[in-house]
């Protein structure tokens, strides 16, 4: 008679898949590390365990930082997001009304306008703006932090530097941008009937009374969802750049301008989803 077979081991199964796992895990690991993932996520996860413990109490910030983040998330901004939105309106009421006069349909000009700004423009533009302003800004003082050693000097006194530095700076923005957006719309409106009344002799009350009635608050919601996601986007490029710099003066430049570029094409990224998604609802 042939022998036996031994018994199978049943110990030996779970440690085939043990090592199996770590094998996936580590090749995994490899990949998304070749990607450039591990650090983007790994930030995102601290970012957010550190508001979950802002939510409860455990949120250690002084008052003056977080009042010269949220003025330079919003005052100091404002300017130039009036003047380049209401820039960016006049330059929209300029090309339709050069196709649009030759059907005699000059007054449609602020419908183009209106809706272009609400679901668009004024937010891009806007974000754009603050990412070349505000989340550069954030990205040079954090990486200068980073280079002084000040980074460091937070963590032996027992501060993370993710609550102390990021946090501030993305709640900040995100809660600001919907303000900054609004301002936008409202100044590129502006250029738009400087163009209409100059260029199509619109009278300024008509332009603004066809603004009123195309503009639905579905266009208004979507552009006031963007500015929230690209506030969120500039302000954690900014700082995340920033807090991974490297310690001399060329790594606060490369800091600073991978912050802008990255902010820049995430923006644009994401407008291109909104788009597909909006359309898909039918909003």
């Amino acid at each position: 008679m042939p022998p036996s077979s031994a018994p199978a081991d049943p110990l030996a199964a779970p440690h085939r898949w043990r090592d199996a796992l770590r094998a996936l895990r580590g090749e995994l690991h490899q990949r998304l590390w070749v990607a450039g993932l591990i650090e983007p996520l790994r930030f995102t996860g601290e970012l957010t365990v550190s508001a979950a413990q802002a939510l409860t109490g455990g949120w250690h910030v002084r008052r003056a930082d977080l009042l010269r983040v949220l003025a330079a998330s919003s005052a100091q901004a404002l300017a130039i997001v009036l003047v380049v939105n209401c820039l960016v309106g006049a330059i929209l009421a300029f090309v339709g009304a050069v196709q649009l006069v030759k059907f005699g349909a000059g007054i449609f000009v602020a419908d183009l306008v209106g809706i272009a700004l609400a679901r668009e423009m004024a937010a891009v533009i806007t974000a754009v703006v603050m990412a070349g302003r505000t989340g550069a800004a954030f990205a040079a003082e954090i990486a200068t932090m980073q280079v002084n050693e000040e980074i460091d000097a937070l963590r032996v006194l027992g501060l993370d530097p993710v609550a102390y530095l990021a946090l501030p700076r993305v709640l900040s923005l995100m809660a600001l941008m919907p303000l900054l957006y609004v301002f936008g719309c409202l100044s590129g409106i502006l250029g738009g009937v400087a163009v209409g009344t100059g260029m199509l002799e619109l009278s300024p009350v008509a332009y603004l009374d066809r603004t009123a009635k195309v503009l639905q608050w579905r266009h208004l919601w979507l552009g006031l969802s963007k500015s929230i996601v690209f506030g969120a986007l500039v302000a954690w490029a900014g700082c995340y750049q920033g807090l991974r710099a490297q310690r001399d003066a060329a790594g606060v430049g490369l800091a600073t301008t991978r912050a802008v570029v990255g902010s820049i094409v995430a923006v644009i990224v994401v407008d291109a989803i909104f788009a597909i998604c909006a359309n898909a609802l039918g909003v």
